[in-house]
């Protein structure tokens, strides 16, 4: 079976970008999430800002993945 990519529903905080991707990743949803927050004050915010809100809109939900 092939990995896909995808927003959690279960473990979703905001829009379940983190969830998905420690998911895809096979790690723990809150290392993903506290590597964003060091990388967001890294960056000055926007750029990741950016690309979280590209990722919502692009990448489909959980239960929305037909095979």
């Amino acid at each position: 079976m092939q990995k896909r990519l995808f927003r959690t529903v279960h473990d979703r905080k905001l829009a379940g970008v983190c969830g998905g991707l420690a998911a895809y990743f096979g790690i723990d949803p809150s290392l993903v999430r506290v590597l964003f927050i060091i990388l967001f004050f890294l960056t000055a915010g926007f750029p990741l800002l950016l690309g979280y809100i590209a990722a919502a809109f692009v990448i489909p939900n959980e239960g929305d993945i037909v095979d």
